[in-house]
């Protein structure tokens, strides 16, 4: 089919469109991390987090009224009858010098696409976006060596703090909390009431478009659900339609179960599925971020292996998908789902969790006590409804200023 200019300038009609609407008053943890003069960028995550977002607030800042950028999702019907290659020419012999393509798992074998690229376009700068599911095959592309790599996690709870508009500060290192939590917490409690804006943290704070949805969050984050795993998903893995199902079946049940320790044959029984499938169909619910799949060793996707307990991956997940909140449940979700955003996290012999293979921890409410991890250094409570600790125990809602 013959192109012509009008073709293309659809797109930057809806590129510049999306750009001149996208809000700017904040700015997620990521954004000031990312180096954005690298020429190849990839920046990972689930949906909902602000991928897009980042994308769009960075040329608004940097390109202003500038046909240098371009912004393109990569799930626009546009592409259904048009090549990529052919937009990358244009953009490019028409003074671009920086392209944005989000969504990039809805493009057929992109890996190999943005090598071509990034190889005959030596002058363009690419940066894009892509399902957190997305793995880098070393077989096909080769982005490895090429590429800068990032992962945009949800909201933290300091960054909802700044969404509320509270001022929470810069983020702190687990060290600097570990050692100084008491004198970080006092300005802070003083500032605002902390604990009720955790609890509405842990219903909705999340995934950014809460500010958006209001009472519609919950149908939000379900449609989200859906779109992962009837959309996304099919684009990334080979997966049947019966196997999509069975997915989704899985999930509710272990929405339902949290935190499971898994009795795996029964599990398989009741999804009418084997081992490997059933394997597969766990850790694609947890490179989805809908499951987090808990281990006492690194977790390794070539080798999938029986995990030894297994949350949902977030506390706004739980909230939506479960008829039961369990309040023991919630705080391990959350301290979790915080803490592996920057830290390893690993099941330990005794207590809840080990961090960085030197830090001990137990969660729970204020009653909590050393009873069980007494005798082992560098151990620590993260305790709920706590505004400020005290030496090592450690107020719960601490743990999400991390990031």
């Amino acid at each position: 089919m013959a192109i012509n200019e009008q073709d293309f300038e659809v797109l930057y009609l809806y590129s510049n469109r999306l750009v001149s609407a996208v809000p700017m008053q904040l700015h997620r943890y990521l954004y000031w991390q990312i180096n954005w003069s690298n020429r190849l960028i990839g920046i990972k995550g689930s949906r909902g987090v602000g991928k897009s977002t980042l994308l769009l607030q960075h040329i608004r800042e940097t390109f202003p009224s500038s046909r240098e950028a371009l912004y393109v999702s990569m799930d626009n019907l546009w592409f259904r009858t048009h090549d990529i290659m052919d937009l990358v020419e244009y953009h490019f012999t028409h003074g671009g010098t920086h392209i944005f393509l989000d969504e990039i798992h809805y493009l057929p074998h992109w890996q190999t696409v943005l090598k071509n690229i990034y190889d005959a376009y030596p002058q363009l700068h690419i940066v894009y976006t892509g399902s957190s599911m997305l793995e880098i095959d070393a077989h096909e592309g080769d982005l490895s060596r090429r590429q800068r790599l990032y992962t945009l996690y949800g909201l933290s709870f300091r960054e909802y703090l700044l969404f509320e508009g509270y001022d929470a500060g810069d983020a702190h290192t687990l060290e600097e909390l570990l050692q100084s939590h008491e004198r970080i917490a006092m300005p802070l409690t003083q500032k605002m009431k902390v604990l009720p804006l955790f609890s509405d943290y842990l219903r909705h704070g999340y995934y950014p478009f809460y500010k958006e949805e209001g009472d519609g969050f919950y149908e939000r984050v379900q449609s989200m659900i859906r779109q992962v795993l009837e959309n996304d998903l099919p684009h990334i893995e080979d997966v049947s339609f019966v196997s999509i199902q069975k997915i989704q079946r899985m999930l509710m049940i272990l929405a339902e179960r949290v935190p499971f320790t898994p009795k795996m044959a029964e599990l398989y029984r009741e999804l009418d599925t084997n081992r490997e499938l059933g394997l597969k169909m766990l850790y694609a619910l947890d490179r989805a971020a809908l499951l987090a799949i808990y281990t006492n060793e690194v977790k390794n996707v070539k080798s999938l292996s029986k995990p030894d307990k297994i949350y949902l991956d977030n506390t706004n997940l739980m909230y939506c998908l479960s008829t039961h909140i369990d309040v023991g449940t919630l705080r391990e979700t959350f301290f979790f789902n915080q803490l592996r955003a920057t830290q390893e996290v690993l099941l330990p012999k005794d207590g809840d969790f080990m961090i960085n293979r030197t830090y001990l921890f137990e969660v729970g409410g204020r009653s909590k006590t050393f009873d069980q991890i007494k005798d082992i250094s560098n151990s620590f409570l993260a305790v709920d409804d706590l505004e400020i600790g005290h030496h090592n125990r450690i107020p719960l809602w601490m743990f999400g200023l991390l990031y």
